[in-house]
């Protein structure tokens, strides 16, 4: 388990192009180890301008240092306010090399999940660019509704896909555990992109699985609908998750945007998601 940077109750960002406003921000990352596991292979990174976590797989120290490799990969590109998406797919690249290393030797492969956002300008606006591989997820919360951002990599998403399964079949479905992308494992990571504009009130929930296979969306709405700090939400949360069972490591990141300037672009529409 690695965790990099701090809870925040407040983060003033200049905007370039918005001499009179600002973007303020706060966030709290929690991890756990869980009821039933000896390790903890999540790791998550907190430092504007990313919020990411990473579940490893492939063993206890294997898992944990994949990954570590990849949110230590991803701080280290935190170099300024805001950050071109290119740069995500570098640290990605440069974690993969990362995990060739310490997968020297290991029969089932070494590797982990990805996911987050990090703060990226567009037209002179701040937007959440959202990215993903594996199966950890990324939601937003706005307008008391609860939006699934990122999309699973994963063998019973594209059965949901195919329609051989419900959404909540997926769920418990014995090979729900068994994603079709990952970084590491020997492959070139392939990062899926959302970007979403910002607004105040805006809410964002990063989270490995052990969160969402112990909470339904209904019960992870309550959660982000209750009004409290980031901080406190980000442990209720896993709390709640380690009191339904807690069988996996739990893992999450809440990042609230306080104030942003207007965008004319977060009105198209009656979701938040404009995706690229």
């Amino acid at each position: 388990m690695t965790e990099i940077g701090s809870n925040t109750t407040e983060f003033v960002v200049d905007l370039p192009g918005h001499p009179d406003s600002s973007l303020r921000l706060a966030w709290a990352g929690v991890t756990d180890v869980g009821r039933k596991r000896l390790a903890n292979e999540d790791s998550y990174v907190v430092s504007s301008p990313i919020f990411a976590v990473a579940d490893g797989m492939g063993g206890h120290a294997a898992g944990d240092l994949a990954s570590a490799a990849v949110v230590t990969r991803l701080a280290e590109a935190s170099i300024s306010p805001f950050v071109a998406t290119e740069v995500v797919d570098q640290a990605l690249e440069q974690a993969s090399a990362d995990i060739d290393v310490v997968s020297v030797g290991s029969d089932l492969g070494v590797g982990t999940t990805a996911t987050g956002a990090v703060l990226t300008l567009y037209q002179d606006n701040p937007y959440f660019a959202v990215f993903n591989v594996g199966d950890s997820r990324v939601y937003a919360f706005e307008g008391n509704r609860l939006h699934q951002i990122t999309v699973d990599h994963s063998v019973v998403q594209e059965m949901v896909d195919a329609g051989m399964l419900t959404r909540e079949q997926a769920e418990h479905h014995p090979n729900s555990n068994i994603i079709t992308k990952a970084v590491g494992f020997g492959a070139a990571p392939a990062a899926d992109l959302w970007m979403l504009p910002l607004a105040a009130g805006f809410r964002l929930l990063i989270c490995s699985d052990g969160l969402n296979k112990e909470l339904s969306d209904s019960e992870i709405r309550e959660h982000m609908a209750a009004g409290e700090p980031a901080s406190e939400t980000a442990h209720a949360l896993v709390d709640h998750a380690l009191a339904a069972g807690g069988r996996d490591n739990v893992t999450c990141v809440v990042v609230d945007v306080l104030a942003a300037p207007h965008n004319p672009q977060h009105d198209i529409g009656d979701t938040p998601l404009a995706s690229a």
